[in-house]
């Protein structure tokens, strides 16, 4: 199988399971949901569905549980779509990418308040300065 038709599929059930998530699917559990990507096994027989959750660990668990049994569902709309011997049997996973980078811009904004902080008061501080001479107070050589 050529990468170039997997990368394809890949990219029709992404979009497929996005929209049918955004607008057909009404079950409460599946709230807050980002479709970010799928890949497809070699064969086209599996399909990882790669979704973000906004919310705690519960909710991701809560939609996580909700995806699974909208699978056949999802499938059968994958079906209508990809013209393929074997619809892909989709799986999903939570996707903690989007999660690391939130975590890591607050650690960040952190840090650099910190660095704010340590360096405004020393801009303060006036040094004494009366033990070094200053280029005016050195006398000069005439030669």
């Amino acid at each position: 199988m050529s990468s170039r038709r997997t990368d394809r599929v890949a990219s029709v059930i992404r979009e497929v399971v996005s929209t049918t998530i955004l607008q057909e699917l009404r079950d409460p559990r599946i709230r807050n949901v980002t479709v970010l990507g799928a890949q497809v096994s070699p064969d086209l027989r599996y399909a990882t569905v790669r979704v973000s959750v906004r919310g705690a660990e519960k909710e991701e668990a809560l939609t996580l549980h909700g995806l699974n049994s909208a699978r056949g569902f999802l499938q059968s709309k994958v079906a209508e779509r990809v013209k393929t011997r074997y619809t892909p049997e989709l799986r999903f996973e939570i996707d903690r990418g989007v999660h690391k980078s939130i975590e890591t811009s607050r650690i960040l904004r952190e840090v650099l308040a910190e660095d704010d902080l340590l360096e405004s008061p020393t801009e303060n501080v006036t040094e004494d300065t009366d033990d070094v001479e200053s280029p005016e107070q050195t006398p000069s050589s005439g030669i």
